[in-house]
């Protein structure tokens, strides 16, 4: 039988909703801004009172949300994945899979790097040398976003391999020489050298045929 104390509750529910949905923007709004520091500072560089002076929030605001630094440094490294996949991966999924998708990837990671998405250019390549050497959940986290974007990569050099559209046999071998690639362009960039890009599309060149070149803006 049901008494009063087991009815719903639907405004005490509502209100926890709606706490739930602030909480979940504020973190949001919080990690995107730690995104930015990282790419310049790195991960390290994200503190509760930087991130309360630069947004205008209180520290124990902050505190509330995240609890502790590395809480705060995953929930950043998520966000930019999320931020990474809207601005490269999602985009390029326009372009047929294989070569045409391959270039796609390529352009829309230049895009990304060159624009900068971030102020420090490339989040991974400012992240991935603080934690390399440092076992635990971020050198983790990071470690797998690395692992799917290289996977990434492979699907489509290997759909290119399947259609006869690459020129590279050795998919392991391509990838790595692309990931090089990117790494040295992102820090070319920053350093104020645009002509890696022409360098980065000529390796791209070197391992695609060129007839892909006219897919990539190709619907699927």
């Amino acid at each position: 039988m049901t008494t009063e104390h087991d009815a719903p509750q639907p405004d005490k529910d509502r209100t926890g909703n709606r706490r739930r949905q602030r909480g979940t923007r504020s973190r949001q709004f919080i990690t995107r801004h730690a995104v930015d520091i990282a790419s310049l500072y790195g991960l390290g560089g994200i503190s509760f009172g930087r991130l309360a002076d630069d947004l205008g929030i209180s520290k124990p605001g902050i505190q509330t949300l995240f609890r502790t630094k590395e809480s705060l440094q995953l929930a950043t490294v998520e966000t930019a994945r999320e931020v990474f996949v809207g601005a490269v991966i999602r985009p390029a999924q326009a372009a047929p899979e294989g070569a045409a998708r391959m270039r796609m990837l390529i352009e829309r990671w230049i895009a990304y790097a060159a624009l900068p998405l971030f102020p420090g250019g490339c989040f991974w390549g400012a992240t991935m040398p603080e934690f390399d050497s440092h076992p635990g959940q971020i050198r983790d986290a990071l470690l797998q976003q690395r692992r799917a974007w290289l996977d990434t990569l492979a699907r489509q050099l290997e759909r290119a391999a399947a259609d006869r559209q690459l020129l590279e046999t050795d998919i392991d071998l391509a990838v790595f020489q692309i990931d090089a690639m990117l790494n040295a362009t992102n820090i070319a960039l920053r350093l104020g050298d645009s002509d890696s890009i022409r360098k980065m599309r000529q390796v791209i060149d070197g391992l695609l045929l060129p007839n892909s070149r006219s897919q990539a803006n190709c619907s699927p």
